[in-house]
Formats: C-alpha cells, sequence, structure tokens
C-alpha cells in the first residue's frame, strides 16, 4: 500500500520559537496588572494565546477576565 503525501497549505506558517526577553515579561506583566484581555495582548505581542498563558503561569501571574 502506497503512503500518501501530506497536504500543504500555502499559507501555513512555520512555527518558530521565541525567546521571551525582560521587556516581553515586564510588558506582561504591565498587562497582567492592568487586566488587559488575552487576545488583546496576543496581537500586541505577536504570540499565540496558549503562549501567553504559559508563561504567565510560569511567573506566577493571572491573565484574562477575573471573576
Amino acid at each position: 500500500m502506497a503512503k500518501k503525501a501530506k497536504k500543504t497549505s500555502r499559507t501555513a506558517k512555520k512555527l518558530t520559537r521565541r525567546d521571551y526577553t525582560k521587556d516581553d515579561v515586564k510588558e506582561l506583566r504591565a498587562h497582567s496588572k492592568a487586566r488587559t484581555p488575552v487576545v488583546k495582548i496576543a496581537k500586541l505581542t505577536g504570540r499565540s494565546e496558549a503562549a501567553l498563558r504559559q508563561k504567565a503561569l510560569k511567573l506566577g501571574l493571572s491573565l484574562g477576565h477575573r471573576r
């Protein structure tokens, strides 16, 4: 049985990892304190919501809405 070739999307982006700089962490702390929505932070920083949530978890910060 022949293997199927993987279909690749022309619009697919290559994922690259970027380390957090001190300024990135400082900005994330400021957004956490200001209770900025995660979607807005993601657009400003160019990182995914999941990446921001994981970093905030490691730093002991809370992101998103708080009831």
